[in-house]
């Protein structure tokens, strides 16, 4: 991913903000006999770890599971991996600056994780799928818990692999119009909060937000 200075992302507690409200996330491996692999699954950030400081200087641990099957097409383990998760985005429109000249560009936040995962044993991984539903459940009025199903779900739970991803690098990027003026800003940012059909608020809230943020 191209990085230019304006547009680095740096703040660990940024970055895990960001991977906490995105969970949705691609995995990607490159193995020797089958070539590039790509898979689609929600990550959480590894919270106690961060507590702890384990996060080897990068700022973010993550925390997923993929069927065992597909956990071995990666060859889970045995090499580095990259997780992208993306933010906010959406197409700025040329005629929302109201003036000119300007054309057609892409507002985003994304994050890549680079590791190598360290895979979990079979109590471990409970826990990683415990805790994710947990995670989306806490939101509901009355959670579900996955203790509700604890015999059927240790029992699928074999058939997935569970992973911790320590972050070896980090590369996060907020494009967010930091090279326009601040009233050019908030003008982009009215109009993603209201202009259909490329209305994306959160996108919006983002430029607000890093505007304010040192």
């Amino acid at each position: 991913m191209l990085e230019q200075e304006i547009f680095r992302a740096t703040d660990p507690g940024r970055i895990r903000d960001l991977a906490r409200a995105h969970p949705w996330a691609t995995l990607i491996s490159h193995t020797p006999d089958r070539g590039l692999i790509v898979s689609h699954l929600p990550v959480l950030v590894d919270d106690p770890r961060q507590d702890a400081g384990d996060t080897r200087d990068t700022g973010c641990t993550l925390l997923g599971h993929l069927a065992r099957t597909d956990a071995r097409k990666h060859e889970l383990g045995s090499h580095e991996v990259v997780v992208v998760i993306q933010g906010p985005h959406g197409y700025i429109s040329p005629s929302w600056y109201e003036e000119t000249p300007h054309v057609p560009t892409w507002n985003f936040t994304v994050l890549h994780v680079h590791g190598r995962p360290e895979v979990l044993d079979p109590a471990d991984t409970y826990d990683v799928l415990s805790a994710t539903v947990d995670h989306f459940e806490d939101r509901l009025p009355e959670p579900w818990r996955l203790a509700r199903e604890e015999s059927y779900a240790h029992r699928i739970a074999t058939a997935v692999t569970g992973f911790r991803l320590p972050a070896t690098k980090v590369t996060a990027k907020a494009k967010l119009s930091q090279d326009e003026r601040e009233e050019i800003v908030l003008r982009l940012a009215g109009a993603l909060e209201s202009r259909r059909p490329y209305a994306v608020p959160e996108l919006a809230r983002a430029m607000r937000d890093i505007r304010r943020k040192p």
